[in-house]
């Protein structure tokens, strides 16, 4: 299976780069090929630019190379696999400005002939979230986990047929080490099983 896993943490000693190269390891070791876009490492925008909003709705809505790119990972892969700290209630700026960029039309969702929204990912049969939290789960399910909501449901409505799995460690901050191993073997189950 081709997996796309996406990572958005600035720091490279984060341990959501640790999550990311052990389900990287797992994935790989289980027999599928993993595209590892580290979007920072990459330098991706967290802003749609004036060009890309003025290209959103032509027949041709991706101007940047590196967003073409991503467009036809997107595409040729079969799962997709989010690696994020929960900021504010939600990804961080730069995942929420891919998603905006990567999934335009043509490649998130399509439209019908009459102008109506259809599923754009229909090759996409896994997709997989992967997040920390600072708070604990009660205060997390309070203030309604969008980072959580926009990647379990916006996105797999536009993946139709798609099985979805999220994994969350909260309270990430007073943790021990041996609840953050069993995390990543979670992790590792996970990506495994693709």
């Amino acid at each position: 299976m081709e997996v796309l896993l996406v990572l958005a943490h600035p720091n490279p000693d984060s341990f959501s780069h640790a999550i990311a190269d052990r389900g990287r390891r797992a994935a790989e070791s289980a027999g599928h090929t993993v595209h590892l876009l580290d979007l920072y490492a990459l330098g991706s925008s967290a802003a749609m630019s004036a060009a890309e909003h003025a290209a959103y709705h032509t027949d041709d809505p991706i101007v940047s190379p590196m967003v073409a790119e991503h467009a036809a990972l997107v595409k040729s892969c079969q799962a997709m696999v989010f690696v994020y700290p929960t900021w504010w209630s939600s990804h961080p700026a730069i995942l929420k400005g891919w998603l905006e960029r990567v999934l335009v039309p043509g490649v998130g969702f399509v439209f019908n002939s009459r102008g109506n929204v259809r599923p754009g990912l229909g090759n996409i049969s896994k997709i997989v979230g992967v997040t920390t939290y600072g708070s604990p789960r009660t205060y997390v399910r309070l203030i309604n986990d969008n980072g959580r909501r926009a990647l379990m449901r916006t996105l797999r409505l536009n993946a139709a047929s798609a099985r979805s799995k999220w994994l969350g460690l909260y309270a990430l901050d007073t943790t021990t080490e041996a609840v953050r191993e069993k995390f990543l073997r979670r992790v590792e189950k996970t990506m495994r099983s693709l």
